[in-house]
C-alpha cells in the first residue's frame, strides 16, 4: 500500500502527478485555505504533507496526527512550523531554500525602483485621466544610483541584493544577527553597522531577515522615526517584521518618503490604513513568482517528501531537512 499524503494547496499538475506515482494523494487543487480543524480532518491517517506557509502546524496539531512522519514546506520560510515540536515527535521537516534566492532579489529591486520612482502612484494617476501636461515637478522621486542601500538581514537573499547594488554604484551597509566573514564583506562591498546606524544612514532600506518572535515588529514607530524623511523602505521578508499600522502613519505624516511591501501582517488581509496612503507600492507576496522558481520550489518540496517517507533514489535522505537529527535517529 502506498503511503498517504496531503497536498494542502494547489500546485503544478505535473508535480502532483509525480507525487501520485509514489503516494496515495489527497489534493486541494481548488486551493481553498483551510482552518486548523479542517486541516486535521483531511490529514487523518496520512503520513506526509506538502505544506505552505499558510498552514500552521504546531504542537496542538501534531498531537492529533499520530501517523505523521514528514512535513515538507514549499517555501524557504518555515515560521508556520513548530520545528521543536515536530522534532520531539520524530517528524521530519523540510523547506525549499536557495531556489528562490535570485528571483526574490530581482523582485526586491523591482519593488525598490517602483517605490523610489513612484511608478504605481503615477500610473494610477495617469489611468485616472489626470495627465494633461508635462511639468518639471511631476512625480519627483528619489535617486537610487550612488545612494546608500541598507540591508537588514544578510542571508542568501540579502547578499544577492547586495551584489545587484554594485551596478548602481551604491554604498552598501548591512546589519545581521551575526557579522559576515571579512572576505564576503569585501566581495560584496558591504560594511557592517549597528541597527541604529543602518536606520539613520540608509537612503533605501531593504528588509530580508527571517521572521521570529525576536524579529516581530523589528521596524515599528521608534525605528521609522530614526530613518531619513527622504528614505524608502522595502519589506520582502515576512509580514509581522514591520508594524504595518505604524508604517501607514509614518507614510501619511511623511516621516519617510515611501515604502514597498510584498508581505503583510495577517495576509491576505492588508491593514486598511496602508490602502489609504499614496506613497506605497503593494504587491501580493509574489517575490518568488516566476514559473521557473515556483516549479523548482514545488519539485524540491516533492523530492523532500518522497525521500523523507523512504522512497525514491534518495530514500531517507531528503535534500533540505530542517531537523536532520530526526533522520539520524531513524537511521
Amino acid at each position: 500500500m502506498k503511503p498517504r499524503i496531503f497536498v494542502t494547496r494547489a500546485i503544478f499538475p505535473d508535480v502532483l502527478d509525480r507525487l501520485r506515482t509514489h503516494f496515495d494523494v489527497l489534493d486541494n487543487q481548488e486551493d481553498t485555505p483551510l482552518a486548523s480543524d479542517e486541516f486535521v480532518r483531511r490529514m487523518a491517517g496520512r503520513q506526509g504533507v506538502l505544506s505552505n506557509t499558510s498552514d500552521r502546524i504546531d504542537a496542538a496539531i501534531i498531537a492529533q496526527l499520530p501517523e505523521l512522519k514528514a512535513v515538507c514546506n514549499m517555501a524557504v520560510g518555515y515560521n508556520n512550523l513548530d520545528v521543536p515540536a515536530l522534532t520531539a515527535a520524530g517528524i521530519v521537516a523540510t523547506n525549499t531554500p536557495d531556489i528562490l534566492t535570485e528571483s526574490t532579489a530581482d523582485f526586491g529591486w523591482a519593488l525598490l525602483m517602483a517605490t523610489a520612482r513612484r511608478v504605481t502612484e503615477s500610473e494610477h494617476w495617469l489611468r485616472a485621466g489626470k495627465w494633461s501636461k508635462w511639468s518639471y515637478d511631476l512625480f519627483l522621486g528619489a535617486d537610487v544610483h550612488g545612494r546608500t542601500l541598507g540591508i537588514l538581514g544578510m542571508g542568501r537573499i540579502g547578499q544577492a541584493i547586495a551584489r545587484r547594488a554594485a551596478g548602481f554604484g551604491m554604498t552598501i551597509l548591512y546589519h545581521n544577527r551575526s557579522r559576515l566573514d571579512a572576505a564576503i564583506e569585501q566581495q560584496l562591498g558591504a560594511r557592517y553597522v549597528s541597527k541604529a546606524e543602518l536606520l539613520q544612514q540608509a537612503d533605501h532600506l531593504m528588509l530580508v531577515l527571517p521572521y521570529s518572535a525576536e524579529s516581530h515588529h523589528a521596524i515599528g514607530a521608534a525605528e521609522l522615526a530614526q530613518m531619513k524623511p527622504t528614505a524608502t523602505l522595502v519589506n520582502l521578508a515576512r509580514g509581522g517584521i514591520v508594524d504595518d499600522a505604524a508604517l501607514a502613519a509614518a507614510l501619511r505624516e511623511r516621516k519617510i518618503f515611501a515604502a514597498g511591501l510584498d508581505v503583510f501582517e495577517g495576509e491576505p488581509q492588508v491593514h486598511p490604513d496602508l490602502l489609504t496612503v499614496p506613497n506605497i507600492v503593494l504587491t501580493p507576496h509574489i517575490a518568488s513568482a516566476t514559473e521557473a522558481t515556483r516549479r523548482g520550489m514545488a519539485n524540491l518540496a516533492a523530492d523532500n517528501l518522497i525521500a523523507a517517507l523512504g522512497l525514491g533514489p534518495h530514500a531517507g535522505k531528503p535534500p533540505t531537512p530542517l531537523n536532520p537529527e530526526v533522520l539520524e535517529r531513524r537511521a
